[in-house]
């Protein structure tokens, strides 16, 4: 199932569940804007080449729209539409005064050298540069984007609009990027994570912990789940999978991907099928790379007893179904990987006030938004009677229902 038929099926079950009126659900599906645009920059070798870059703008009622700008081959409208309006209720779910967007242009970034991608930003840019802005729409790094690519959207805005910071998130510190913003989602998932069991009773330390995906969300999850005292028996990511019983020692992990680009050959573990490492025994399963990971072909076989959901959209529909008769308790992405967000959310306000904060601010304020963010869901399903992701998807749709309506959507 892809991602978009996915998201528009959770979105309708969470409307139905809060009764909405069909002409605003209407309303509220279908995007404020999509933007496609043509991207021509010379190559090196003094050839031209061609590539469609494009924007999403879902949604604007509860303020400027947010979403990051990835850089893939496969760049799929239908993708882009789906994240951008999961970043809508992600926003709402975070209590964030942001709307959703996502964008990107179709490219293979490890085809193009430096310069070449720094002229496609800059082209990006030029075309982009009205509709994208402090108040507008605010850019962030995705797949295949980074800091470097946010310091050249902020310098090519600025020719046009004088220095703006915050017209972008996820920029280098030397240029207003906020501490911790790295660590950022994979903090999310520890505090989410920790929130999630001390509702059962647990804490993190002696849970076995599984994690597919060893990239910035994946990687960090581990080095902080580990230093609270999980252990993490098995992770994967493109070069390969490991598993020790015993728990892997992740900073040396870490170490070993840094140097050899990937987890494969690390000595401490033993090398096991990537595709088995969803349906390893162990009691919290963290998938933090693809989406639809999850589906009901190997929903059946899952024995962990938490999925905490740090990727995009992992767990198909029909999944959802297999893991609720079976008892799985799944912490949806929408609340679950919303730290990433939340501490952009931080960077564009101290840009706003020019002040920057120390690292242990940033942390304890994430801490403070994800304590509060799982009360919210926690309150939603108890008032609707429903699990965890109805509840998210309820709680971020019925927050920009009210916006919509506060704002006067039928004028």
């Amino acid at each position: 199932m892809n991602a978009l038929v996915a998201t528009n099926r959770n979105f309708k079950l969470a409307s139905k569940l809060l009764g909405l009126d069909s002409k605003l659900e209407r309303s509220l599906l279908i995007p404020f804007r999509e933007i496609k645009v043509e991207c021509t920059i010379p190559r090196d070798d003094g050839g031209l080449a061609t590539f469609v870059g494009f924007r999403v703008q879902h949604d604007n009622a509860r303020g400027p729209m947010k979403g990051g700008i990835r850089y893939h081959p496969e760049v799929d409208p239908d993708e882009v539409n789906a994240l951008a309006q999961l970043m809508t209720w992600k926003t709402a779910v975070a209590n964030i005064p942001y709307g959703g967007a996502k964008g990107g242009i179709g490219c293979s970034p490890s085809e193009l050298t430096t310069s070449e991608l720094e002229r496609l930003t800059r082209v990006f840019t030029q075309k982009i540069h009205d509709l994208i802005g402090v108040h507008t729409d605010v850019p962030a790094p995705d797949m295949g984007t980074n800091p470097q690519t946010m310091a050249w959207i902020l310098d090519e805005y600025s020719k046009f609009h004088g220095y703006s910071p915050a017209v972008v998130t996820g920029k280098p510190t030397d240029l207003g990027g906020s501490l911790g913003r790295d660590a950022a989602t994979g903090r999310g998932v520890l505090f989410a994570t920790k929130a999630l069991l001390s509702e059962f009773g647990k804490s993190i330390a002696g849970q076995r912990v599984v994690i597919q995906g060893f990239g910035n969300v994946g990687s960090w999850a581990a080095q902080l789940i580990h230093e609270n005292g999980g252990k993490i028996i098995a992770v994967s990511d493109v070069t390969g999978a490991l598993k020790n019983t015993n728990g892997i020692d992740i900073p040396s992990l870490v170490k070993h991907v840094k140097e050899h680009n990937g987890v494969k050959g690390f000595p401490n573990a033993d090398s096991i099928d990537p595709n088995s490492i969803l349906v390893e025994d162990c009691d919290v399963l963290i998938p933090a790379a693809l989406g639809g990971v999850i589906n009901r072909d190997n929903a059946k076989d899952i024995k962990a007893s938490f999925i905490i959901e740090a990727a995009n959209h992992p767990t198909d529909p029909e999944a959802d179904e297999i893991l609720s008769k079976k008892g799985v308790i799944l912490l949806p992405d929408i609340y679950a990987n919303s730290g990433g967000v939340t501490v952009s959310y931080f960077e564009w306000v101290q840009n706003i006030q020019g002040f920057m904060w120390d690292e242990e601010k940033v942390n304890s304020e994430l801490e403070a938004y994800m304590n509060k963010g799982f009360k919210d869901v926690k309150d939603m399903c108890k008032s609707l009677n429903c699990d965890l992701r109805m509840g998210a998807f309820s709680l971020g749709v019925n927050r920009v229902a009210r916006a919509t309506v506060l704002r006067g959507w039928e004028a």
